[in-house]
């Protein structure tokens, strides 16, 4: 069989006649350059793209024929063509719906290091990176806060991201703002069950009974409170200039109960210890505003919790997640951060960590 007749048979798009005349070919030359060429084109009309890539790559590092070369070129941008047309139609078709227009946000997951390598082509493929930037954009450790866009589009990559074991969850931009939140002012009881006075978003006081079964998870994190300082210096002609610096970190521990759709937020410098139960490590001790005596307040509340869930799991990795979440700007300030400030009305710190609570509240119930 010739060459000719297999090129002529794929002019005319007699594929199945190609095929055959490339059989019969490729047995008594298996590996010349143009039957190879062939069997490339042939894998490629019939949408095998990952072995026609294959091919045509093969091609261009071991011939030097300048029409193959040519030819092994042509045949990857059509494929790239044709993929990007294909990925395109699915997103649209995922958006089709009214619905999966509404705003959403991508989260990726820490990837292993042992698999960051692969997961690196097979995320630049979905996202049509280069292989270089893809690795670049795949977190090392905790969460990485991603991308915006219409939840149907964001779906539509959560899925094929999962099916290449990269981890990934996207949730509706109106889902974060559906789950009600209450700040404990103390434990008045946790046994037989715990009862905790606490205030609503409307700064509201009430009590909430609950049995500890009800928790699903913990979400802990730090909120760094700045302060503004002159940065001055010795050398003359140097103009001072103001900077924020970190002053302190609010201490959050956030209990989710699931099926009341609600979050009880514990904070550091919010809870009154001098009411309610007593934990172990107080004792009668005067409860006095200060840094130090109120962290070893904190942490003897923090085992104590850790007794009530000690099966359940805990979300701590914030901080890594809101250095991502905060230059996400515009979606933070259309979040009620539910936490008191201190002053830090500007600061994003605290908008970051409700949507790292919720969003973990969210990942729970899918």
């Amino acid at each position: 069989m010739s060459l000719d007749q297999i090129a002529a048979a794929f002019d005319r798009k007699d594929y199945k006649s190609a095929a055959r005349l490339l059989k019969a070919f490729l047995q008594t030359s298996p590996d010349h350059p143009w039957g190879q060429l062939y069997k490339a084109r042939l894998y490629e009309v019939s949408n095998n793209f990952e072995g026609a890539i294959a091919l045509y790559q093969q091609l261009l590092k071991t011939v030097t024929h300048p029409k193959i070369m040519s030819q092994a070129r042509q045949g990857l941008q059509r494929i790239a063509s044709q993929i990007e047309t294909q990925r395109q139609q699915a997103i649209e078709q995922a958006k089709s719906a009214p619905e999966n227009t509404e705003p959403g946000l991508l989260v990726l997951e820490a990837i292993a290091p042992e698999s960051r390598t692969q997961a690196a082509k097979d995320f630049a493929r979905i996202l049509n990176l280069d292989v270089y930037t893809a690795r670049l954009q795949l977190p090392n450790r905790g969460w990485k806060m991603y991308r915006l866009g219409a939840i149907g589009e964001l779906d539509f990559y959560t899925q094929q991201l999962r099916a290449a074991n990269i981890p990934a969850f996207c949730a509706p931009e109106a889902s974060l703002k559906q789950i009600a939140v209450f700040e404990v002012a103390y434990f008045l009881d946790y046994a037989p069950q715990a009862i905790v006075v606490c205030q609503n978003d409307q700064g509201q006081l009430g009590s909430l009974t609950f049995d500890w079964s009800e928790v699903s998870q913990r979400v802990e994190g730090q909120l760094p409170i700045f302060e503004r300082v002159i940065d001055s210096s010795m050398r003359e002609g140097v103009q001072r200039q103001r900077k924020e610096k970190t002053q302190d970190y609010v201490q959050i521990c956030d209990l989710h109960l699931p099926a009341r759709r609600c979050i009880l937020r514990l904070c550091d410098w919010r809870y009154r210890f001098e009411q309610g139960i007593e934990f172990g490590a107080m004792g009668d001790a005067t409860i006095e505003l200060d840094q130090a005596i109120n962290r070893l307040h904190w942490n003897s509340l923090l085992n104590f919790l850790t007794e009530q869930t000690s099966e359940k799991s805990i979300w701590s990795d914030f901080t890594s997640f809101g250095e991502t979440a905060i230059e996400f700007p515009l979606l933070l300030d259309r979040l009620p951060a539910q936490i008191h400030s201190y002053g830090q009305d500007e600061s994003l710190w605290g908008a970051a960590f409700q949507l790292y609570s919720n969003l973990a509240f969210i990942r729970d119930s899918q």
